[in-house]
């Protein structure tokens, strides 16, 4: 058997391991991007996700400018089902805001929390569970690639978490401060080839005055078990901000518990523009164990 035969099927190997069960052999990250998997980290699995960026925004009409850099967490924890996730989400910004509209630029020295959230996600679809016939067949490659219509169907998770904004914080809309509840749906597909088609609908900070709808879609491709490479678009539409970005990078398995990664994200307005770069870490401490069936 081929070299390439063998690495080939040790991909499909390790793709069907982690397709059929919440947990995984190896970390299971919601990073590079900023969509949300439809399944759990696994039960007693204790996972962090941490990104540090750039900021550089312009805002060519009302003439300003926003640099500085930030930093995005998540700490995950699956508790009592395989299902059911919780987590804790935030991002941090710190920046310089400049006024050019005045003789003399104004600047003002920002930073607080652009969100932090509370949540749990419970995954009420998993149409990979006990899926006999998706497992690979070992004796033929083009079996292995054709495109399988089963795998239209997404697994499928809800969220449902709070918000909490402090008062008078730049990053939000006037008025915007306490708790607000946050739900999402998440969708997930799995295709052949090495492809993974994650897809986010939010609506956030709900009874508020500036509530928003998000969508993300989020396109990955593993290249091999350690590299992977992805696009991601994000929809933001409420009264105090709308925007549509565009997120390109990648991700790197250093060890089955631990994952680097980079991206950059743009748009293409200039109400305000945007560009950052983005680096991150994801690592696992894995207590769990399988449970013991009769």
């Amino acid at each position: 058997m081929s070299k390439q035969k063998v690495v080939f099927i040790l991909i499909l190997l390790l793709v069907s391991a982690t397709s059929f069960a919440q947990y995984t052999e190896v970390i299971n990250s919601n990073r590079p991007g900023v969509s949300k998997s439809a399944f759990s980290v696994g039960t007693n699995v204790f996972q962090l996700e941490i990104g540090p960026y750039s900021v550089a925004e312009t805002h060519t009409p009302l003439n300003y400018e926003v640099s500085g850099f930030g930093v995005d967490f998540a700490a995950r924890y699956g508790l009592l089902f395989e299902e059911l996730e919780l987590n804790i989400e935030g991002i941090y910004q710190n920046d310089t805001f400049t006024n050019n509209n005045a003789a003399i630029p104004v600047e003002n020295s920002r930073s607080n929390f652009r969100n932090f959230t509370i949540g749990a996600k419970y995954l009420v679809l998993d149409p990979y569970k006990n899926a006999e016939d998706d497992k690979p067949n070992l004796y033929s490659y083009f079996a292995n690639r054709k495109f399988k219509w089963k795998s239209l169907i997404p697994a499928i998770a809800v969220y449902a978490g709070a918000n909490y904004d402090a008062e008078n914080n730049p990053y939000t809309a006037p008025g915007i401060e306490g708790f607000s509840p946050k739900i999402m749906v998440a969708t997930q597909n799995n295709f052949s080839g090495g492809w993974v088609l994650v897809i986010n609908l939010i609506k956030d900070r709900i009874g508020t005055d500036y509530s928003d709808f998000q969508y993300i879609i989020t396109l990955t491709r593993s290249i091999n078990p350690q590299w992977v490479v992805f696009g991601e678009t994000q929809g933001i539409q409420s009264d105090f901000y709308a925007d549509n970005l565009f997120r390109v990078g990648g991700a790197y398995l250093a060890s089955k518990d631990f994952q680097l990664d980079a991206n950059i994200a743009f748009n293409t307005k200039d109400t305000p523009s945007v560009f950052n770069v983005a680096l991150g870490a994801s690592y696992r401490f894995d207590f769990h164990r399988d449970k013991v069936t009769d």
